[in-house]
């Protein structure tokens, strides 16, 4: 078997495809607050310009030293909270060592009408509710179920396993399966036959950042692979996943880089969007 590749740039366009007329119309404005230089971030942060470009919207980069305190990244926070023209913005993570213990008290600050990464415990408590009531879910969450939709893989009726229990990743997605129909194992470093559990599921999503932790023998005959994780070696960007084995086992999977990403860079796009129509709904 050679498994089908779920190509996320071919889907990311799509999802960015079907918001542009609304953007155009709505006119939202994206702001990304990035304290120091880590030039994993610097990554990241070009490409949701080039996002926001892609869709015609308006962005800002406030790009603060790495010498910032909390009390003036604080202030930038709350400057970018009061402005109305300020759709949605994003804190870039992680922060410099000195403010990183700070972070929960960062994503704390940030207004929850305009957190387009969708960290707030307001937005994630409304993720919990039902499908209607995720308006700004969590970007990557909101990308793989966006992947997954796009490819038309159902999660409803299906036994996902997801490994790793992160606030950003593996919690939320959890719980926006569920919405969906599936049944849903999570897995973390504490479980219990691992390698079982992964080995029974219809879909398999691996985000975890451990490069090829997800071997031929975890994945079952058919199942869908999604990779969430990426670390960097001395090869270059490599997922959770041992692509090139898993490849031939699984029905379909999602490659590192070209995955998950791009669809998290759009779905945070897309948050923007839906954060500027409720905010001009009120």
């Amino acid at each position: 078997m050679s498994a089908k590749i779920l190509d996320g740039k071919i889907a990311a366009e799509a999802l960015l495809d079907s918001i542009k007329e609304d953007v155009q119309k709505l006119d939202p404005k994206l702001v990304v607050v990035q304290v120091g230089d880590n030039p994993a971030s610097d990554a990241y942060v070009r490409q949701k310009f080039k996002s926001c470009e892609r869709v015609g919207m308006r962005s800002e980069h406030i790009h603060l030293p790495v010498e910032t305190t909390l009390d003036e990244l604080m202030g930038t926070i709350e400057r970018l909270n009061s402005d109305d023209d300020v759709s949605g913005f994003i804190v870039q993570m992680p922060l410099p060592d000195a403010l990183q213990a700070h972070a929960p008290q960062v994503i704390r600050a940030i207004d929850p009408k305009k957190d387009a990464d969708g960290f707030t415990a307001y937005n994630l408590g409304k993720v919990f509710l039902s499908t209607e009531f995720e308006h700004l879910p969590p970007a990557t969450p909101s990308g793989v179920v966006h992947m997954l939709e796009h490819y038309e893989i159902s999660a409803e009726g299906k036994h996902v396993v997801i490994l790793g229990r992160s606030n950003i990743v593996g919690k939320p997605l959890a719980v926006m399966l569920i919405n969906r129909g599936a049944t849903v194992t999570v897995c973390n470093s504490k479980t219990k036959n691992l390698k079982e559990l992964s080995a029974g599921a219809d879909i398999l999503i691996s985000a975890i950042g451990k490069p090829k932790f997800v071997t031929e023998d975890m994945v079952k005959e058919g199942a869908v692979v999604i990779d969430v994780g990426i670390s960097r070696t001395d090869d270059g960007l490599t997922g959770d996943v041992d692509f090139d084995l898993v490849s031939k086992k699984a029905s379909a999977i999602s490659p590192v880089p070209g995955g998950v990403g791009p669809n998290t860079v759009a779905s945070l796009v897309r948050n923007c969007l839906i954060a500027k129509k409720r905010q001009s709904e009120n």
